[in-house]
C-alpha cells in the first residue's frame, strides 16, 4: 500500500499480533483468522497515538465473515471505538466492482482455504454478485501466503477467466498481486481486481483524494 500513496498522504502502519500458523487447513485457518479479529481492539488502540484522520484495515478475511450484516457490525464497532471511518477489503472490493459498472459475475482466487472462500461468496452475494468459480490456494502458513509464486497465480487468473465472468478479483491481503492485476487486465480483456489495490483507492477516493496512477490498473487510471 506504501506504492500507492500520492504526496502529503502519510501512512502510519499498526500490526495485530498472531502467531505464523503452521500446516493450515480449513479449521485451523479460521481459529487463526478469529484470532487476528481478536486482537484487532489492541491494535486500534495503539493506531489511535498517532492521531489518524481515517482508517485502512489491512486484513480482508474478517471483513468478508458473516457477510454483508457481519462487516457492517464490525465496521460500527470500529467506528464506535475510534470516532474515525474505516476502509476495509469486502466493501471496497463491492466499491470497486461498481465502479467498473456492469459487473454480475465473477471469479475470484485467495490463499484461503474452501470455508473461508464461502464467506467472500456469501459476501459477495449479498451484493448481488454471483460468483461463477473460484479457487482457495490452500497455503500452508500465514508467511506462505505473502510468499505465494507470481508463476501460480498468472496460472491461476487463467483458469478462472472464462467468457461468462465479468471480472476477476484476488482477496487475501498478504497475498499481493497489485502488479500483475494491473497487468492481467490487458491479456485476458477483463477487470482483474486486486484486493489491496481497492482497498487504498477506496480510502483516498471516500476521502476526496483523486490522484492517478500508472501501473495499479483501472482503478488508479479511470475512477
Amino acid at each position: 500500500m506504501e506504492a500507492l500513496r500520492p504526496a502529503g498522504v502519510t501512512n502510519a502502519y499498526r500490526d495485530i499480533y498472531v502467531e505464523n500458523a503452521q500446516a493450515l487447513s480449513d479449521a485451523s485457518f479460521m481459529a487463526g483468522t478469529a484470532k487476528i479479529g481478536d486482537g484487532l481492539s489492541d491494535a486500534l488502540r495503539t493506531a489511535m497515538t498517532c492521531n489518524p484522520d481515517y482508517l485502512v484495515l489491512g486484513i480482508s478475511a474478517i471483513s468478508f465473515a458473516g457477510g454483508k450484516a457481519g462487516c457492517d457490525r464490525m465496521v460500527g464497532e470500529i467506528e464506535a471505538m475510534t470516532g474515525l471511518r474505516i476502509s476495509v477489503g469486502s466493501r471496497a472490493l463491492v466499491a470497486a466492482l461498481q465502479a467498473y459498472g456492469g459487473i454480475r459475475k465473477v471469479a475470484f482466487v485467495s490463499p484461503y482455504y474452501p470455508a473461508a472462500n464461502a464467506d467472500v461468496r456469501g459476501f459477495l452475494s449479498d451484493y448481488g454478485f454471483e460468483t461463477v468459480r473460484d479457487i482457495p490456494l490452500r497455503r500452508s502458513s500465514w508467511t506462505d501466503i505473502a510468499q505465494t509464486p507470481e508463476d501460480l497465480l498468472r496460472r491461476t487468473l487463467r483458469d478462472l477467466y472464462s467468457d461468462d465472468v465479468d471480472a476477476i478479483c484476488q482477496v487475501g491481503t498478504n497475498m499481493s498481486m497489485m502488479r500483475l492485476a494491473a497487468e492481467a487486465e490487458s491479456w485476458l480483456g477483463k477487470p482483474v481486481i486486486a484486493i489491496n489495490a481497492a482497498t487504498y483507492w477506496h480510502a483516498l477516493r471516500v476521502n476526496g483524494i483523486k490522484d492517478r496512477l500508472e501501473g495499479y490498473g483501472r482503478l488508479f487510471t479511470d475512477f
